[in-house]
């Protein structure tokens, strides 16, 4: 991945519109080991970056699902350099499980000379030290179906199956027209190739809303895969997209029916105890050169209001359905004071 663009997969970008790659290392880890990985407590190392959504989808799986003792966590700089991800948050900038200090070494010795990115979430196995898979859409779909055995008690369902053509198809337009197209608006090169992705995230958005203004999750009466991929949209809004990416018609904090699903979310616990907002704003405006070439971080926009009441709870629903709340976050992995509201 290169160092203008976060998150999964490649992108490219320049002349041509923007377009996001698929993940090159689609390999799976499964309860039964039938695609050659089997999920396994302590063999695999979860590498993420705070200030990507993409990566941010498997911290708040992992923290809800309670794989915390399962699946280790290694938490990369915001802000990389030419040989990707590092591990510079680290003592002598290097992870102290797997021992490297760029996660491009990671994907080397899965396969030399890789001529793509270097992108997060990346699960990396432990004992050989090399790359498992950067499938980000997948990753999180079988940390909640294929690794089951090794959830907390009380742990949501967030897939269920009753549910999952409905949860599939909103996700493919939630990822279509939010998730990616804040990118195809923010890199745009072309008035029109701008207006369209721009156009299309705020369709989506308000059509959202109207889904969103009788019923508290977007399926179902709880807490589904789909509610944690449109969060992770949403809670990097107004401080990054609204702005740098210029997806500007209106800000989250306008829209009340969105503004007040988004709190509602950041406040339950495994959501909120995630986003690490310094993270984010240092990465995008930092990292993005092409588009911000000062590399100047603004101050705003207050982030405290992440915190105020929601009233979303009035429309009733289940946040965990059956289950209950994950516990408190490890103090080794609770998010700095710069990083909260």
């Amino acid at each position: 991945m290169s160092r203008e663009e976060p998150g999964a997969g490649n992108s490219a970008y320049g002349r041509k519109a923007f377009k996001r790659s698929r993940a090159h290392f689609t390999d799976r880890i499964t309860a039964d080991g039938r695609d050659g990985r089997r999920v396994e407590a302590g063999r695999y190392r979860l590498v993420v970056s705070r200030a990507c959504p993409w990566a941010s989808r498997s911290l708040v799986s992992r923290r809800l699902l309670g794989l915390e003792d399962a699946l280790s966590l290694a938490v990369v700089d915001p802000i990389q350099d030419d040989r990707s991800w590092r591990f510079t948050l680290d003592p002598d900038g290097r992870d102290p499980v797997l021992g490297i200090r760029y996660l491009s070494e990671a994907y080397d010795r899965r396969e030399t000379g890789y001529p793509g990115g270097v992108s997060v979430p990346a699960i990396v196995d432990v004992r050989s030290g090399q790359l498992v898979t950067n499938d980000y859409q997948q990753i999180t779909l079988d940390l909640a179906t294929e690794w089951t055995a090794l959830h907390r008690d009380g742990a949501p369902d967030l897939y269920p199956k009753e549910r999952r053509d409905e949860i599939d198809q909103v996700m493919a337009d939630v990822f279509d027209d939010v998730n990616n197209g804040v990118y195809r608006a923010g890199f745009a090169t072309g008035q029109e190739e701008y207006e369209a992705a721009c156009t299309d995230v705020f369709r989506r958005l308000e059509l959202l809303a109207g889904r969103l203004e009788g019923q508290r999750y977007l399926v179902g009466d709880t807490i589904t895969e789909a509610d944690i991929r449109l969060f992770t949209t949403l809670v990097r809004f107004d401080a990054v997209y609204h702005g740098h990416f210029k997806c500007n018609r209106w800000k989250l904090t306008e829209n009340r029916v969105l503004w007040a699903y988004a709190r509602d979310l950041y406040q339950t616990p495994g959501f909120g105890d995630t986003v690490d907002f310094d993270h984010i704003k240092r990465h995008y405006y930092q990292v993005h050169t092409g588009i911000n070439p000062s590399g100047i971080v603004p101050l705003g926009p207050d982030p405290s209001g992440w915190l105020t009441p929601h009233h979303r709870d009035e429309l009733g629903g289940r946040p965990f359905g059956d289950g209950t709340p994950p516990g408190p976050v490890r103090p080794q992995e609770e998010i700095p004071a710069a990083g909260r509201p």
